[in-house]
């Protein structure tokens, strides 16, 4: 028996125990130091009896470590599922244990054998659109991505310099992170934060906090159609992934219909490599294909969808995040 293949094949066990750790609010609990497992399930409503097989079985992964007298502590791998903590993954781990989205993934086989979109063909509609009409599962989704953007940030600003420009318009940037960061390593620098309306509703707290508000233009409305004009630099950071090539070059050429002469769109995404490496890569790709109903692509894939939209490819910047700053002008 194949141990290595066995341990890829279980692992949506371990994604589901993490999963449950953060759900019951373990990782907060433990904040504070050592507790015992009857004590942890009294604070967290959880039965002692299973609440024990689910710390031990993190224990023997390393999130948390067991000592004496059933007594649990977060590790320093585990540090991270706080939801308080700089670089918390506890929005992410949340987002990953969605039923809507293992219902999706169950459905991958059926979605390559038909070529369609896996959550359309459970739900008869985009994942935007339900998200839309699902006000407590898009919340979910917007502190996933606030998650994961902060943790790429700091790498995007050292690949990138932003302070070349004078105004910056973030599109379909969520509530803020990334522009607020942006302003932030940028005092005279101006930002337009674009997104759809129950979208940006929850920005002014992110912008305040970053203590850029005030530099901050916060815009409603669909990529597809119109963007706010005067900006030198449109970021599209984890976008175009989200859609299949023809909408893709539509939202590339709203951007272009909105850009002065000599200002750049900046996509940031993976570049998907070559075959038989970055598995992280070849992974987003299929959950593109599960959920949004996009593809991850190469840097000559892009290159293809600036040209169709009136664009050029001028450089790709490499992050250590793994991502890509890919700078595009005018034709």
């Amino acid at each position: 028996m194949s141990a290595d293949l066995l341990r890829l094949v279980d692992g949506f066990r371990v994604t589901q125990t993490i999963y449950a750790c953060v759900d019951l609010g373990i990782p907060d609990l433990l904040a504070d130091g050592e507790r015992t497992a009857d004590d942890l399930a009294d604070a967290s409503g959880a039965d002692p009896s299973t609440l024990y097989r689910l710390l031990r079985a993190l224990a023997s992964l390393g999130i948390v470590h067991e000592g004496d007298e059933r007594t649990f502590s977060l590790t320093e791998l585990g540090r991270p599922l706080r939801s308080d903590v700089p670089g918390s993954l506890n929005g992410w781990v949340r987002l990953q244990g969605r039923d809507y989205l293992w219902r999706s993934w169950g459905n991958l086989a059926n979605a390559v054998r038909k070529g369609e979109n896996s959550f359309r063909m459970l739900h008869g509609t985009d994942i935007w659109e339900w998200r839309a009409e699902h006000a407590d599962e898009s919340a979910i989704f917007d502190d996933a991505m606030r998650a994961m953007t902060i943790g790429a940030n700091a790498s995007i600003l050292d690949a990138y310099d932003f302070g070349r420009f004078g105004t910056v318009v973030d599109v379909a940037g969520g509530n803020g992170t990334l522009i607020a960061a942006v302003l932030a390593a940028h005092p005279n620098l101006r930002g337009i934060l674009f997104d759809q309306a129950h979208v940006v509703s929850g920005a002014e707290p992110v912008l305040g906090a970053a203590g850029v508000l005030d530099r901050c233009e916060v815009v409603a409305g669909s990529f597809f159609e119109s963007l706010p004009r005067g900006g030198d630099a449109y970021v599209l950071k984890w976008i175009i992934h989200d859609w299949e090539d023809e909408e893709s070059v539509a939202i590339l050429r709203t951007c272009r219909a909105a850009m002065a002469s000599e200002a750049v769109v900046l996509v940031i995404e993976r570049d998907l490599g070559p075959p038989n490496e970055n598995a992280v890569a070849k992974l987003a790709d299929l959950n593109m294909l599960v959920m949004p109903g996009g593809r991850e692509r190469t840097l000559d894939e892009y290159s293809t969808l600036f040209d169709a939209a009136g664009l050029r490819l001028v450089a790709a910047h490499p992050t250590t995040s793994g991502y890509l700053v890919i700078e595009a002008g005018i034709q």
